[in-house]
C-alpha cells in the first residue's frame, strides 16, 4: 500500500469514529440553566464561640453561582451537560475575620475558587417535568470541594412554574471527607465535624 493509500485510509478511520462520537451524543429533551437572579449557596456549621453561653450557626454565603441540568427524553441526566459551580470568593458571614479565614486557611480559595456539583442522577422526578405545584425529591452528584471529588446525595424541595423551577438542596459531610482543616482559632471554643451545604435554587428552562 502506497503513502497516498495509508493517508486515505487514516483519514476515512477519523472520519467514521468522528461520526460514531457525534451520534453518541445524547440530545437534552429538557434543560435548565441558573437564572440570573434568585441563587445563593451557602455552608452551615456549628461552632460554640468564646464569651457565648450557646453555640450557633457559623453561616456563609454566595450568590456567585452559574450552570445548568440537562435530561434526556427518557428523563436521565446528562452529566457532561450538568454542572452546577460556585465561586467561594463572594463567600460572606456576619464576621469577616471568619470570611478571611475561611476562605484563606480551609477553602484555600486561591487554588481551588470554585465548588462544583456534577449531576449524575435525580430520584423521583419523572418526565413529563411539572408546570405547576410541588416536588420532593433527591439528587446524586459529583462534589469538589477543595480540589476533592466525592459522590454525595441532595435532598430537594422544588415549585414548579411553568418555566422555572425554584426550592432549596442540601447536603451534608465532614472536613476530612474534602481534606478540609477545622478552624482552630482561640475565639472559638469548637467546631461541629458536620458541614451542610445548601442552595437555594432558581432555574429557568431553555428555549
Amino acid at each position: 500500500m502506497n503513502r497516498r493509500s495509508v493517508m486515505l485510509v487514516s483519514l476515512s478511520a477519523a472520519a467514521l469514529l468522528l461520526s460514531a462520537a457525534a451520534f453518541s451524543v445524547v440530545p437534552a429533551a429538557f434543560t435548565f440553566v441558573v437564572a440570573e437572579d434568585g441563587n445563593t449557596a451557602r455552608y452551615r456549621v456549628r461552632e460554640q464561640l468564646a464569651g457565648f453561653d450557646l453555640p450557633n450557626d457559623a453561616v456563609g454565603e454566595t450568590s456567585a453561582v452559574s450552570g445548568s441540568i440537562a435530561l434526556d427524553r427518557s428523563g436521565n441526566v446528562i452529566p457532561e451537560a450538568s454542572h452546577i459551580l460556585v465561586g467561594v470568593a463572594g463567600l460572606k458571614s456576619d464576621k469577616e475575620r471568619r470570611d478571611g479565614f475561611i476562605k484563606r486557611r480551609v477553602l484555600q480559595a486561591d487554588s481551588f475558587p470554585n465548588v462544583e456539583l456534577v449531576v449524575t442522577r435525580i430520584n423521583g422526578l419523572k418526565l413529563p417535568v411539572p408546570k405547576s405545584g410541588t416536588r420532593s425529591f433527591t439528587l446524586d452528584g459529583l462534589l469538589t470541594v477543595h480540589g476533592v471529588t466525592r459522590p454525595t446525595k441532595w435532598i430537594v424541595k422544588a415549585a414548579f412554574t411553568d418555566s422555572i423551577m425554584t426550592g432549596s438542596a442540601s447536603t451534608r459531610f465532614t472536613f476530612s471527607d474534602f481534606g478540609l482543616s477545622q478552624p482552630r482559632v482561640p475565639i472559638v471554643l469548637s467546631v461541629a465535624d458536620t458541614i451542610g451545604l445548601e442552595y437555594d435554587f432558581k432555574l429557568r428552562k431553555k428555549r
